[in-house]
């Protein structure tokens, strides 16, 4: 008895190429889509600031986490019976400098206490409650999309060498690959120039300002992580 033998023929063999040319599109084109908007996330975090910011102003005029009468005219000593805490160190309070390092672990801190002042007169959300120590401070600040600490100075205390604004913002633990087109979207494309630069990622309290970093020079990689900071 003869055994036949069929194959598939060549039309067969075009439409299954077709579909894996069309799954593979569509795999493409969706984390395309994710990556679009984990970049509109990142963007979202640091045109919020002046918000919170300018919102503050206009309620109290008076700048979030230096505003020296917080506690007593502006919020009043507790808010929904959580305690208004106003810095006692890193500078001087009223001075219309937002003193301590982006990324402070000093619960007292202005950078730190800004986030609490802008929470507790409704304009972020987020807990409430101040920090109690150091380690409470890394749960207490926001955190971006990819788990990435967002934290604001201004005055001397600009973490990147050469960045200079009435406000700096920062954003740490992005990818190279999103940083590149965060500075597309928000500012000249140029890592290392304009008002927005990343620098190498920064750890918790690292308050000494470094060189941005160039995202063409040899060394980049867009698998790293990076922190993005913008002056506003």
């Amino acid at each position: 008895m003869k055994n036949q033998q069929s194959g598939f023929t060549l039309v067969e063999i075009a439409i299954v190429l077709v579909i894996i040319g069309l799954l593979l599109g569509g795999v493409l084109k969706g984390q395309e889509l994710i990556n679009s908007a984990k970049v509109k996330n990142f963007a979202t975090d640091f045109r919020n600031i002046p918000l919170f910011i300018y919102g503050y102003q206009d309620k109290y005029k008076s700048l979030p986490g230096d505003d020296s009468a917080v506690a007593t005219t502006h919020l009043g000593a507790n808010v929904n019976g959580v305690a208004v805490v106003a810095a006692t160190t890193g500078g001087t309070v009223g001075n219309g400098v937002i003193e301590g390092a982006w990324n402070s672990t000093v619960q007292t801190d202005e950078s730190v206490l800004f986030w609490q002042h802008v929470r507790l007169a409704g304009l972020a959300a987020g807990p409430t409650a101040a920090p109690a120590n150091a380690a409470a401070v890394q749960t207490f600040v926001p955190l971006n999309a990819d788990g990435g600490h967002i934290g604001i100075t201004s005055g001397a205390n600009t973490p990147v060498t050469g960045l200079s604004g009435t406000y700096i913002v920062c954003s740490s633990n992005i990818l190279g690959k999103y940083a590149k087109q965060l500075d597309q979207t928000m500012d000249d494309g140029d890592t290392d120039a304009g008002s927005v630069r990343v620098i190498a990622n920064q750890a918790w309290n690292q308050a000494a300002a470094v060189a941005a970093v160039d995202s063409t020079a040899a060394g980049w990689n867009d698998a790293t992580a990076y922190t993005v900071c913008m002056a506003l």
